[in-house]
């Protein structure tokens, strides 16, 4: 152990000190959802720094804002990077995934994978940053098997028509929900 010490110090051998893993993963999380926990579980193990990034773009018009966003992730996914040891930061950007990596300084890009439909799309887009960013990788993570069929959107869908979401989202989430779409009766 010792020896593994002094490399991650730049210490021996004239190796330069082993830079800290940052990763980052990007959604809309509009809500978020227990197949996100999943994959944030799963990515705190890996880094040493997870950046959980929401995408907002002019045009579309989600059902929470930016900023109920950033609460709902920091309050579901801070206790399990904790618990992991790694370190946590919620941003917003309206870029390129890549250029949030760049100005983060994540090498990783976090993908999760529920099925083959999801793997085809997601090595299209990994060919695709990875000729716009070389040096930020694209690691999958597939989906433990009860969350594979949850997605954001039929989410919404559900506790849109009243229907009890309660298995497809954090328990904060799910009141969330519940509240913003009884304010739209």
């Amino acid at each position: 152990m010792a020896g593994w010490a002094a490399l991650r110090a730049g210490k021996g051998q004239g190796r330069p000190p082993i830079m800290p893993r940052i990763a980052l993963y990007a959604g809309s999380f509009d809500p978020v959802t227990n197949g996100h926990i999943d994959v944030v579980r799963h990515a705190a193990k890996l880094a040493d720094k997870l950046v959980i990034a929401i995408g907002v773009h002019p045009g579309k018009a989600p059902l929470f804002t930016p900023d109920e966003r950033l609460a709902m992730l920091e309050e579901t996914c801070a206790p399990i990077a904790r618990e992991a040891k790694c370190e946590l930061s919620c941003i917003t950007f309206s870029d390129l995934v890549v250029a949030a990596a760049k100005r983060t300084g994540a090498t990783l890009l976090i993908r999760g994978l529920r099925d083959a439909t999801d793997f085809d799309y997601e090595m299209q887009m990994a060919g695709m940053n990875e000729t716009m960013a070389p040096g930020v990788q694209s690691v999958f993570l597939p989906a433990s098997p009860a969350a594979r069929p949850i997605t954001a959107t039929l989410v919404r869908q559900i506790a849109g028509m009243g229907g009890d979401v309660s298995a497809f989202v954090p328990a904060s989430v799910a009141v969330r929900l519940k509240k913003k779409f009884s304010a739209k009766l």
